[in-house]
């Protein structure tokens, strides 16, 4: 770990169907009370979502999306206005809208692909954007979990993008390799193994392997048995040098950040 003191972004998806059901919300209340929790609990972020990104999952227009995210991110902005927000879309008329409603960060897992209007628009927003790996899309990405060399693939995607991001004038790039999306356990601990290859690039790098499948599967149990699991992976993440945990559960990797600290004084 380097000096400085890592991110802990908390995941509020607006959806009835994301693959941990204690994310799941579509009630403005619960929405405002998880936000809340979180704030406390030490939230650096609150990163909202209204679509599933979990494999084989279809996606839905950005008119859905929006009703489902944007009365969320504009009720977590009234109550909580120096909370910083991110709204997790590859649409970029939903990135517009949600800053326009109170957020003020673009987490996109698609890095521009699935919508060629996005790194402008980011660019004319003038926000921080989150450029995440992904092979084809959620409905199709476990079907291409193929690679040569998963890190150098991983690094060669990145660099480009990220040189794309730069092209279009977004300044505050944040990577992220893609945990569990298009790639199997077996890639997803290699990835782990290889995290430091990425800091390299030289722009903060953000973690999302909170309670997914890499871990549960590994221990047999289940997205809601993989609070223990999620919390010696985010300690490995710190380790090798990640900046950003985007996680369910902001207590523990709080705790996870204070004590990893701690250990590299």
């Amino acid at each position: 770990m380097s000096g400085h003191r890592p991110l802990v972004m908390g995941v509020i998806n607006t959806t009835p169907d994301s693959f941990y059901e204690g994310s799941r919300l579509t009630e403005q209340s619960a929405i405002l009370r998880l936000a809340e929790k979180m704030i406390a609990d030490g939230a650096d972020i609150l990163d909202l979502g209204g679509q599933s990104t979990r494999p084989a999952s279809e996606s839905i227009s950005s008119e859905e999306e929006k009703k489902r995210v944007l009365p969320a991110v504009a009720i977590i902005h009234d109550h909580f206005p120096q909370t910083v927000i991110s709204i997790d879309t590859w649409y970029a008329d939903v990135a517009v809208e949600a800053v326009a409603a109170g957020a003020s960060m673009v987490n996109d897992i698609s890095a521009g692909n699935l919508d060629e209007n996005m790194l402008m628009a980011v660019a004319a927003l003038r926000v921080p954007y989150v450029c995440m790996h992904m092979k084809g899309t959620p409905a199709t990405m476990q079907q291409s979990a193929g690679y040569d060399n998963i890190t150098l693939e991983v690094l060669d995607f990145l660099i480009e993008k990220s040189a794309s991001c730069r092209q279009a004038g977004i300044t505050d790039i944040i990577l992220d390799p893609g945990f569990g999306f298009g790639k199997t356990i077996r890639h997803n601990f290699e990835l782990l193994r290889s995290l430091p290859v990425f800091s390299m690039l030289g722009f903060p790098i953000m973690i999302g392997l909170s309670r997914k499948s890499t871990i549960y599967k590994t221990l047999q149990t289940t997205a809601a048995g993989a609070l223990n699991g999620t919390t010696v992976l985010n300690t490995i993440s710190l380790l090798q040098g990640a900046d950003i945990l985007r996680v369910h559960d902001v207590k523990e990797a709080k705790e996870v950040v204070t004590l990893c600290m701690g250990y590299s004084g």
